[in-house]
């Protein structure tokens, strides 16, 4: 992303718009299933975390009052002020640090951190060597045997999100669509928050190529919502706790099934820095 003044307007006013802490609710599929697969892969507390692209803190703030010693990145100075603001709140547990950065170029020393979120830069880093690059930044400042856990979008995101809501019938998410299948390089003239911002959506064996040219070990390459995110009442499913296991346990199947990994919205690479 280069530093938070060369970030890409659309970007910077997309997150202004549009707060991670309601995107990301309590019964958002997505945010429950990472927390599942953070809680599975994260060596346990007092273990060092970068949260790279941490936002306001949706993740790194539990992740500190959890008992890890959490320092949150941002290219957004409003969203490092939120985390910090947010931090103080717990104040028994507060985050060890954040500060405005670069994924590409962490204020990091090498070896110095167990493990490395990127839940976000990948999205926005429309170009390869740039995400190579962010990648391989978590590697350097990882210490041997840490782990890095990536996000990316799926190339077929938007087509499946347009399916489930309707959004098809309209020309200009269409050609949207027609875009992010063609070379993944999503873009909306729109402005409509809710189809998303610049990105580049991957294909999965994508994700994993770029983790092991920055010289990372693939550990895992996991579906986030997988089929269950076609489900347009899925939020009501995960607030009955029936309910909610029957849907995760669907999801746990198949996971890491290859042929279904494109079925899902999001994925999650999980490396080793050996």
């Amino acid at each position: 992303m280069g530093d938070h003044q060369r970030l890409d307007p659309a970007i910077a006013a997309h997150y202004a718009g549009v707060p991670e802490q309601r995107r990301l609710g309590p019964f958002s599929l997505e945010r429950v299933r990472t927390w599942e697969l953070l809680s599975r892969h994260l060596p346990p507390p007092p273990a060092v975390v970068l949260d790279v692209g941490g936002a306001a803190g949706v993740y790194a703030l539990p992740l500190a009052a959890g008992g890890y010693q959490v320092h949150l990145v941002d290219p957004l100075a409003r969203h490092v002020e939120q985390a910090l603001r947010a931090s103080a709140g717990q104040s028994a547990t507060p985050l060890a640090g954040a500060a405005v950065g670069d994924a590409r170029q962490l204020d990091r020393p090498d070896a110095s951190v167990d493990a490395v979120l990127l839940l976000g830069p990948l999205y926005h880093l429309t170009d390869r060597a740039d995400r190579v690059a962010a990648l391989a930044e978590a590697r350097r400042v990882l210490r041997p045997g840490g782990v890095v856990v990536a996000a990316a979008i799926t190339r077929f995101a938007s087509l499946l999100d347009g399916l489930v809501r309707g959004h098809l019938d309209e020309p200009a998410f269409a050609a949207i669509v027609e875009r992010d299948l063609r070379d993944g390089q999503h873009r909306n003239p729109t402005g409509r928050p809710e189809w998303f911002t610049t990105a580049y959506f991957h294909r999965p064996e994508e994700l994993g190529a770029e983790v092991a040219e920055a010289g990372l070990a693939p550990r895992a390459l996991l579906a986030v919502e997988g089929p269950a995110g076609l489900l347009a009442d899925v939020e009501e499913r995960l607030a009955d706790p029936a309910r909610r296991e029957q849907v995760l346990a669907a999801i746990r199947r198949v996971e890491a099934e290859p042929s279904l990994l494109g079925a899902s919205a999001h994925l999650l690479a999980v490396a080793l820095r050996q």
